[in-house]
């Protein structure tokens, strides 16, 4: 060992330990999921690439959580059958373990938590204020739930990862997502960021935005960091979801711009990323 790989080494470990806590919950005996080589998206894939880097998939999945809460009825299921307030740590550490096992799990693993995931939508339901019927396995809805996420995941990649992406790796990545949308019912599946996009286009005249939203917004934003050490991270990361999420979405929620500045928060998020790539890498 190099007298340099002895001095970072246990800094890789630190930060490396770090991030794994905010994803795993010892509690519940969970570890990180292992890569298989036979999973629904072989290595090679742009899943592969674009949801194994923390930090983008962090930043993109803030601003897909802010987008998707904008439709009403996906904010009723939040609001009535979820408990965001007391746990929002919980819910963010459980959709980004839905996507690693989707994503690198071993295929039974992957088809079990897909299964899962699809029974809990079938059995969630209920009325918004206004006495509108809504259920979160509707096909539409989980359309919309599907593409803020495929988008801001593409894009948190593009700013924070790699900035030169082909448009045909971007259609690439969003054709390879149709893997996890079919099985959760998902119906118009896109195939292009084209596709995606359109959906998005479309189902703008649905959203709105009243005090609930706000306040859902509010739990997500200002939520506690899970530790001392992780406080200025979360707190680079939230404002980057803001900054990442589309002009007019920003607007809706009366979100300003973020308070350390676009470049300076671009750089520094940028710089985040930087390092737990050097401390992840082998």
């Amino acid at each position: 060992m190099s007298p340099t790989d002895r001095l970072t080494r246990p800094l890789k470990g630190l930060i490396v330990g770090q991030v794994r806590a905010l994803f795993n919950d010892k509690a519940r005996g969970e570890t990180p999921v292992e890569r298989s080589q036979d999973a629904l998206f072989p290595p090679d894939s742009v899943a592969w690439r674009v949801h194994g880097d923390v930090t983008s998939m962090l930043v993109g999945g803030i601003a897909a959580l802010l987008l998707q809460m904008l439709h009403p009825k996906v904010l009723a299921g939040v609001w009535d059958h979820s408990g965001f307030r007391e746990d929002m740590q919980g819910r963010l550490r459980r959709t980004a373990r839905f996507i690693a096992v989707t994503t690198f799990g071993a295929p039974d693993d992957a088809r079990a938590m897909l299964a899962k995931v699809r029974r809990i939508h079938d059995n969630i339901g209920g009325t918004l204020p206004d006495g509108t019927p809504y259920t979160a396995s509707d096909p539409d809805l989980l359309a919309w739930v599907h593409v803020c996420e495929v988008l801001c995941f593409l894009d948190g990649w593009i700013r924070y990862g790699e900035p030169t992406m082909s448009r045909a790796d971007q259609d690439r990545y969003v054709a390879e997502m149709a893997r996890i949308a079919e099985p959760l019912g998902v119906s118009p599946v896109p195939h292009s960021r084209a596709e995606a996009e359109a959906i998005m286009t479309a189902m703008r005249p649905q959203l709105r935005v009243d005090a609930r939203t706000r306040d859902v917004a509010h739990v997500l934003l200002d939520q506690p960091a899970p530790s001392i050490a992780a406080g200025p991270f979360q707190a680079m990361t939230l404002q980057a979801g803001v900054d990442l999420l589309p002009g007019w979405a920003r607007t809706m929620h009366g979100l300003a711009q973020p308070q350390l500045g676009r470049p300076l928060l671009r750089a520094g998020t940028f710089g985040i990323a930087s390092t737990l790539r050097w401390a992840f890498r082998a």
